[in-house]
């Protein structure tokens, strides 16, 4: 899906989190605006909290932000999301999370 079809779900649906994962995750993805990104992959991660992949994009956009403190969190409720076995899968994100974890210090 481009861009605008994600803008759509979102305007027909706020408070979906696919639709809130999806634009966030293609932002990110096509190097947009990662304030934007961000708000959207916030809103994600407040309705789906144990959705790890947005835990990662948020994470992601956040660390390109220089945003370390907050992306620290972020991830590690990711990796705590698809350890408990509450998420929906999301194991194979948990290298990927923690090796950012690492690089953030």
């Amino acid at each position: 899906m481009d861009l605008d079809a994600f803008r759509q779900m979102v305007a027909k649906n706020p408070k979906g989190f696919l639709g809130r994962y999806g634009l966030g995750n293609k932002i990110l993805q096509e190097g947009g605006n990662l304030e934007e990104a961000i708000e959207h992959l916030r809103v994600a991660v407040q309705l789906d909290p144990v959705h790890v992949a947005s835990h990662l994009a948020l994470g992601r956009a956040l660390a390109s932000l220089g945003r370390k403190e907050e992306a620290k969190p972020v991830l590690t409720a990711g990796i705590n999301a698809a350890e408990s076995g509450r998420s929906n899968g999301g194991m194979d994100l948990i290298p990927e999370m923690r090796a950012l974890l690492q690089t953030l210090g």
